[in-house]
């Protein structure tokens, strides 16, 4: 059994040894700016999971994202249609918004992947693995180069997260009624 195995295991299965920890850190990452690139994985089984490597090319981002569902701008006088209200459905995960929020702060990367890193009531923590167009290692990497043929996967839906906003986690026979219609969102307000 390889290392990464135990600290998979050290994870999941310590929950309250690692209480006082994880409490630590939240407080700090909350005086923190809500994008912050970071050294190493703080989850490196998960990291490693998703595709990261330590060496040149691969940055990792912890991006914070706020908890609650989204608002319209406040509405103010006039006539108010049936589909006019505050409440804002959107078929984006989480996740999703993090990683695209990454990709906006660091233009020149590619997003290959992100995974939960911790979450209290306000706040979400995602970890982000993006790669350096720009750093010729990266290319060397048969596995990672196909992150790099096309540019924006984060905002087409093309990662993990967008994949798994646009039910595409599962394929075949007996998914036809998985992946949301087009009309799910109408006549809701």
């Amino acid at each position: 059994m390889g290392y990464l195995k135990y600290v998979k295991d050290a994870w999941q299965n310590n929950a309250k040894e690692f209480a006082e920890i994880r409490q630590a850190r939240k407080i700090v990452w909350r005086k923190e700016e809500a994008t912050a690139r970071i050294e190493r994985p703080t989850r490196l089984d998960r990291a490693r999971a998703a595709g990261y490597k330590a060496k040149q090319g691969f940055i990792v981002v912890r991006q914070r994202v706020s908890r609650g569902g989204r608002q319209h701008a406040d509405i103010k006088g006039g006539r108010k249609t049936a589909n006019s209200g505050q409440r804002k459905y959107v078929s984006k995960n989480y996740q999703q918004i993090a990683e695209e929020k990454v990709n906006r702060k660091f233009p020149n990367c590619e997003i290959l992947n992100s995974y939960l890193l911790d979450s209290d009531g306000k706040y979400y923590w995602y970890e982000v693995i993006a790669l350096d167009r720009t750093n010729p290692s990266v290319y060397l990497n048969r596995n990672t180069s196909w992150a790099l043929d096309t540019r924006g996967k984060a905002y087409r839906g093309l990662t993990s997260a967008g994949r798994k906003a646009r039910g595409l986690r599962r394929k075949g026979m007996g998914t036809e009624k998985i992946r949301p219609s087009l009309n799910a969102n109408k006549g809701r307000h």
